[in-house]
């Protein structure tokens, strides 16, 4: 897989561009976007650096964390506070994102999304109001391991580490090997439209998007 240099901004631009030239962008359907990346990538970063691009173009934009969408304390760690494959499978609550996320954006749908569920520092629901995202507007929703649900996003980002990299800035060790079957199994950097190698996120360099 090759790889060229481009900054994070750039980066956005050329994803923007992207979406607003794809026939999925054509009426007024939304478009649904998909950072995905351990926490140890700048997801987050990157998704809001993209919902500026969209803006400047025009398009409203709502940005969602998969970290407002974690289940309650009780089913995250009923196998532990440290088991890694709960934390694969079972720390987001996946159902939720279908219902108060995707759902809404079907076609025919409300446009009201949820922008979060749970607060896992309270543990407690957020209780935050839903958001109308008009039609002809972009969803960006970032987090770990959103390949292989078949959410329906329009166009998917990987932000790839090394094991080396991941191991270095990954502030819970015990998370890695969850990070490691996802590879195996999913194979984000096969499954995503674009990958970006965010080893140095200074310097990132990314496969351009498939054709």
């Amino acid at each position: 897989m090759r790889y060229e240099a481009i900054t994070w901004n750039r980066l956005a631009e050329a994803l923007a561009g992207h979406l607003d030239a794809s026939p999925a962008a054509e009426g007024d359907a939304w478009l649904k976007v998909g950072i995905d990346g351990p926490p140890a990538a700048p997801g987050g970063e990157l998704a809001g650096l993209l919902a500026e691009a969209l803006r400047s173009r025009g398009r409203a934009v709502h940005v969602v964390g998969t970290g407002g969408f974690l289940r309650p304390a009780s089913l995250r760690y009923e196998y532990g506070k440290q088991d890694p494959d709960a934390y694969y499978g079972g720390w987001t609550d996946t159902g939720a994102l279908w219902r108060e996320v995707f759902g809404p954006l079907d076609p025919g749908g409300s446009g009201r999304v949820l922008p979060d569920l749970w607060d896992p520092v309270t543990d407690r629901a957020t209780r935050s109001p839903y958001v109308t995202l008009p039609s002809r507007g972009v969803l960006v929703l970032h987090g770990p391991f959103l390949l292989g649900h078949w959410f329906p996003f329009d166009l998917t980002v990987h932000l790839r580490l090394s094991p080396a990299a991941l191991a270095r800035r990954t502030e819970e060790p015990w998370t890695l090997p969850a990070f490691a079957r996802y590879e195996a199994e999913v194979g984000p950097e096969e499954t995503a439209d674009a990958v970006v190698r965010a080893d140095d996120p200074r310097h990132p360099a990314w496969t351009g998007l498939r054709p």
